[in-house]
């Protein structure tokens, strides 16, 4: 029998990864480390830049673009947030911007630009409105997780100083992500807002009917966009073959004990009446793992990153993903 297997491990703290963090559910032969970052973000560039987890959540796009570099990890097919990407970006009143192609020659606000709630939306708009996304510019204010990335001509970084949410308001950027930028939500805008000398609370989504556009994408694609996926250092995975399942597995069982808990209504924080809403579009399972089950949401991000000049060379998907039907 192996000796037991030590392994470093930063995850989210969440309905369904608290029975393993907790415990409740064990793997036989394994013993998880846990380090607690917080937000969970801050690992992200930890494991991509110096290495420092064995087992690693890692944003979905940022490891696509770690593992075109050559990055010494495999992802499992576990997904640990999901939401739709039609909506979230928002527009100034005032910017002549109807219309997703209105967007080119337009100044777009964006944490980083790979961030995957960017990648996501920017693809959607691409492949189902016609936007031209080289013809718009990105404007940026943090780094991108992996440091080889080279960003394509398009996207700047603001000025020394300055927040993303100031641009808005001040009118140098024409629309911008509310996620992780700082922007206001979205929202109607007030009828003197145009006149107002304050930042405004709210600006008006892009699109306006994004709810009803998701949940026919979804319907039509079957693309369910993933924000985070888990990572297991390949020495690891070459070293002991048993690890990904037992992985895999005992973060499935734990999934699993969530799920009661969502269906029953015990579950009842802001994020599960979020995931009992997705199931309206999405059927009973809103956080589904598998590498068949997600095919069409690991071949849509791939295709989006590279449009999105994101790849530093084509990497087929089952060399993204283990696939859990080989176990």
């Amino acid at each position: 029998m192996a000796d037991t297997l030590r392994l470093t491990i930063s995850v989210r703290s969440a309905g369904h990864t608290n029975p393993v963090k907790n415990g409740t559910v064990k793997l036989d032969g394994i013993e998880f480390e846990f380090v607690e970052v917080e937000p969970q973000i801050a690992a992200y560039r930890r494991m991509v830049r110096d290495l420092e987890f064995d087992v690693c959540e890692l944003a979905s796009t940022t490891y696509y673009i770690a593992r075109s570099h050559g990055a010494p990890y495999t992802a499992l097919p576990i997904f640990f947030e999901r939401k739709f990407h039609h909506t979230g970006l928002v527009i100034r009143p005032d910017a002549g911007i109807t219309a997703p192609k209105d967007l080119e020659g337009k100044k777009v606000g964006v944490r980083a630009y790979s961030v995957t709630t960017g990648v996501w939306t920017r693809g959607v708009l691409q492949n189902e409105y016609g936007l031209d996304c080289s013809k718009v510019t990105w404007v940026v204010d943090d780094e991108e997780h992996v440091a080889q990335m080279v960003l394509p001509p398009n996207v700047v970084h603001a000025p020394q100083g300055q927040s993303l949410a100031q641009m808005m308001a001040a009118g140098e950027l024409h629309a911008g992500f509310t996620a992780n930028a700082g922007i206001g939500r979205a929202g109607p805008p007030t009828a003197d807002w145009a006149a107002s000398t304050k930042p405004a609370d709210s600006y008006p989504e892009l699109l306006a009917n994004g709810k009803q556009a998701e949940a026919e994408w979804y319907a039509r694609t079957g693309i369910l966009p993933m924000h985070s996926t888990l990572v297991i250092r390949d020495e690891i995975l070459a070293s002991r073959p048993d690890v990904a399942p037992k992985i895999y597995n005992a973060f499935l069982q734990a999934k699993e004990i969530y799920m009661g808990r969502l269906h029953s209504g015990e579950a009842a924080t802001k994020q599960d009446e979020g995931r009992r809403k997705l199931m309206k579009t999405v059927g009973s399972d809103p956080l589904p793992y598998g590498f068949s089950a997600n095919r069409a949401s690991i071949e849509a991000l791939k295709l989006y990153a590279e449009q999105q000049q994101l790849m530093a060379r084509d990497v087929p998907i089952d060399e993204l993903f283990i696939d859990e039907a080989g176990f």
